[in-house]
């Protein structure tokens, strides 16, 4: 079982993964996370991004992901490669041959929480904090949600106390585990 969290950066996702992968773990389920692997980048990022630099990201992503995958029984990744894709229209606009790769490789997902921007960015030193820019990010992700019509669950704007709740009901109720934990 593969959930990922999607949406723009600063908004909590990789909060929620730590959380989910926690919650999983005191059930005995074996999980494992894919960290944002943007931060990695040999390349430019956010707002000076490129083609080459959301190229590694995107193939980076998912080669985590398989690497992931072939060892637990549940995977929570911090972004998908539909918001990591989200970037580079942003920047260069849209890449068609990339975006099929992306259509594909979404299919891989079997929950995907869609994290709402509830404040604002804390500077790291890797984070972009322009809100313009987030929420440009943001919006991108929700239209290609739209677009394409991928199933996903959106969590409550104003509610982030109750996410956790949420995010873990929703997969712990999920048939690939309830039918494993029953």
């Amino acid at each position: 079982m593969k959930v990922a969290f999607i949406g723009t950066h600063g908004v909590g996702k990789t909060t929620l993964c730590y959380d989910l992968a926690a919650a999983l773990k005191r059930q005995g389920i074996n999980v494992d996370m894919v960290k944002e692997v943007a931060r990695l980048s040999p390349l430019p990022i956010n707002r000076k991004t490129s083609l080459d630099a959301q190229t590694w990201i995107l193939t980076t992503q998912v080669a985590e992901e398989i690497r992931s995958s072939s060892q637990h029984e549940v995977v929570v990744c911090d972004r998908s490669v539909l918001d990591n894709y989200a970037y580079l229209p942003f920047a260069c606009g849209r890449q068609k041959a990339i975006e099929r790769f992306v259509d594909y490789w979404m299919k891989t997902y079997d929950v995907l929480f869609k994290v709402p921007i509830s404040g604002t960015a804390t500077a790291d030193g890797v984070r972009d904090t322009d809100e313009f820019f987030m929420r440009g990010i943001d919006q991108l992700v929700d239209n290609l949600l739209a677009e394409k019509r991928w199933p996903h669950e959106r969590l409550p704007e104003g509610e982030r106390d109750r996410w956790i709740d949420i995010v873990r009901d929703t997969v712990l109720r999920h048939p690939q585990l309830d039918a494993r934990l029953l």
